[in-house]
C-alpha cells in the first residue's frame, strides 16, 4: 500500500501568528495578581545596630542569606583596599582557616560569596534549612575574625591584578569608566574599578585596617529568606552576632552630585571596532511618588526588547544588535543610562536617532497600547524576580539600601497597575527631555570624529 506523500508544514510568520480571520488576537484584560497572604516575616534591631529581617518562603528547604553593610569611602585607596577585601574575607578567621570554613559550609550544604561596590560590601549565601545555624556562625567569625593572612593576600592580590588588568581593556568597561567620570567627577561613586598601581601597593595590614573601621554593625543588614521560622531566625541570627558591637556606624557612600545637561564627550579609542555610546540624564527615586509611572516611561522608550530606542535603532535601522535604557540609583540620586554599540560609521546616525527618540517620548504620549505592554512587562518581571528565594532576598537587600522594606514591593504593583497613560507622559517628559542629557562616545575617532563633529552638542576629547 503506497504511503501518502508527507505535507509540508506551512510556517507562519510572526504577523499571522498574531491575527486571526476577526483581527488581531486581543490581548488578555489586565487584572490585579489574585491576593495572595504576605509571607510571614520578622524584623528586629540588635543592640550593635544591625538589622535583622528574616522572611519564611518554604518552596524549597533552604535558607538564603544576604549581609548588606554600607562601604562608602572617600579615597581611591579605600575602593582598591575595599575591592581586595572582598577577595580575602572569607579565606579564613583566626577561629578556621580556609578549608575549615569551607568544609563545615559543604557539610550543611551551604555556599558564601562576597561582592564590593562603591555603596556596599555584600555577603551573599545559602544553605539546607537544618544548617542555618552554622552559616550563621561562619559569618558571624567572618565579619568580627577575618584573617586575611599575609599569604591569602598575597596571593588574591596578584589574581585581582592580573583580572583588573584584562577587564580594564574591555571596551564596556572603558566607556563605563569614562560615563561614571562625565556624571560624578572625582566622587567616590564613579571608583567602580580600582586603579591597579593601588591594588598592588595594598597589604595584609591596610586591609584589616579597612575591615576593623568599615565593617561595622550598626547600618548593617542581615536579610534571611526561606523554609525557617522567623521569630527562631531573629533569635539564632541575635545570638551569632552578638559580639559584633562597635561604637561607630558603617559608612554609607556620600550622596554623588546631581546629574546635569552638557555635551556628549567623544573620546578616542585607536583601533577600535565598535564605538560604544552611553546617555544619561537625572532619574527618580524608587521613593518619588512618580516612581511607577516613571519605570513605565523607561520600559516604553528603552527598558525592554520591544521598546522605542530597540525598533528604531536595531529593526529599523539596523545600527545595532541592542540597545537599552535603564534607571540607577545611589544614595540619595537616580539616573537614566541608555546604551548602545554601533559600528563606527554609523555612530553620529544612531546618536541622532537616538536624540530623536529621546524628543519624540518627550513631547507626545505614548499610546495606551505601548503602557499597557509596559505594564505587563514590569508586573511580570518584579514577579519573576521575586519567585524564588535568591530574588526575594537580593531584592529585599537592595531595597534596604534605600531605606525601604517589603511592605514597598506590595504597594509598588499597585502603584504600577494604576499609572494612568497621562502619568507616564508627564513622566517622559521629565525623565527624556533631550536638554537634560549629556554622555559620552568611546570609538576610533579617525573613523567617527569627523562626523560626530558635526553634530550640535558633541565635543571630541583633546581634538
Amino acid at each position: 500500500m503506497a504511503r501518502a506523500p508527507r505535507r509540508t508544514p506551512h510556517l507562519r510568520t510572526a504577523e499571522e501568528i498574531a491575527r486571526t480571520a476577526a483581527g488581531p488576537r486581543p490581548l488578555p484584560s489586565l487584572a490585579p495578581t489574585p491576593a495572595r497572604r504576605s509571607p510571614s516575616s520578622a524584623r528586629a534591631i540588635t543592640a550593635s545596630g544591625l538589622t535583622v529581617v528574616s522572611v519564611r518562603r518554604p518552596s524549597s528547604p533552604m535558607v538564603e542569606l544576604r549581609l548588606r553593610i554600607p562601604f562608602g569611602g572617600k579615597t581611591p585607596e579605600h575602593a582598591a583596599r575595599a575591592e581586595l577585601l572582598a577577595e580575602t574575607i572569607l579565606l579564613g578567621t583566626s577561629r578556621r582557616d580556609r578549608e575549615a570554613v569551607d568544609a563545615e559550609l559543604a557539610m550543611v550544604g551551604g555556599h558564601l560569596g562576597a561582592h564590593v561596590t562603591p555603596q556596599r560590601l555584600m555577603l551573599s549565601g545559602s544553605v539546607l534549612a537544618a544548617g542555618l545555624g552554622v552559616l550563621l556562625d561562619i559569618v558571624a567569625d567572618i565579619v568580627t575574625g577575618a584573617a586575611y593572612r599575609s599569604r591569602d593576600v598575597a596571593r588574591e592580590k596578584d589574581r585581582l591584578i592580573e583580572h583588573l588588568t584584562i577587564a580594564a581593556a574591555q571596551p564596556a568597561a572603558i566607556a563605563r569608566e569614562h560615563l561614571q567620570r562625565k556624571r560624578f567627577g572625582e566622587h567616590p561613586a564613579a571608583w567602580e574599578m580600582p586603579k591597579v598601581d593601588l591594588v598592588a601597593a595594598c597589604t595584609a595590614a591596610s586591609v584589616r585596617g579597612l575591615h576593623r573601621r568599615s565593617v561595622l554593625a550598626r547600618g548593617s543588614a542581615l536579610i534571611l529568606v526561606g523554609d525557617l521560622r522567623p521569630r527562631h531566625a531573629l533569635e539564632a541570627a541575635a545570638q551569632a552576632f552578638d559580639g559584633w558591637t562597635a561604637a561607630a556606624a558603617a559608612q554609607p557612600l556620600a550622596p554623588p552630585p546631581q546629574v546635569s545637561g552638557g555635551a556628549v564627550t567623544a573620546y578616542h579609542r585607536a583601533g577600535a571596532v565598535q564605538s560604544q555610546t552611553r546617555l544619561t540624564t537625572p532619574g527618580v527615586l524608587r521613593t518619588d511618588p512618580g516612581y511607577a509611572a516613571a519605570q513605565l516611561a523607561n520600559i516604553v522608550f528603552g527598558g525592554y526588547f520591544s521598546s522605542r530606542l530597540v525598533e528604531n535603532l536595531r529593526e529599523d535601522k539596523g545600527f545595532t544588535y541592542h540597545a537599552h535604557s535603564s534607571i540607577e540609583f545611589w544614595p540619595g540620586l537616580a539616573a537614566v543610562t541608555v546604551g548602545y554599540d554601533t559600528a563606527p560609521d554609523v555612530a553620529a546616525a544612531a546618536l541622532v536617532e537616538t536624540r530623536y527618540e529621546l524628543g519624540r517620548i518627550a513631547v507626545g504620549s505614548p499610546t495606551d497600547a505601548e503602557v499597557d505592554a509596559a505594564r505587563n512587562y514590569a508586573i511580570g518581571s518584579l514577579a519573576s524576580s521575586l519567585a524564588t528565594q535568591s530574588g526575594y532576598a537580593s531584592m529585599l537587600a537592595s531595597l534596604a539600601g534605600s531605606g525601604l522594606d517589603a511592605s514597598w514591593l506590595a504597594e509598588h504593583q499597585r502603584r504600577l497597575l494604576r499609572a494612568t497613560t497621562a502619568d507616564v507622559a508627564r513622566a517622559a517628559e521629565r525623565l527624556f527631555a533631550p536638554a537634560t542629557m549629556t554622555g559620552i562616545v568611546v570609538g576610533d575617532l579617525d573613523a567617527t570624529g569627523a562626523a560626530l563633529a558635526r553634530l550640535d552638542g558633541v565635543a571630541l576629547d583633546g581634538r
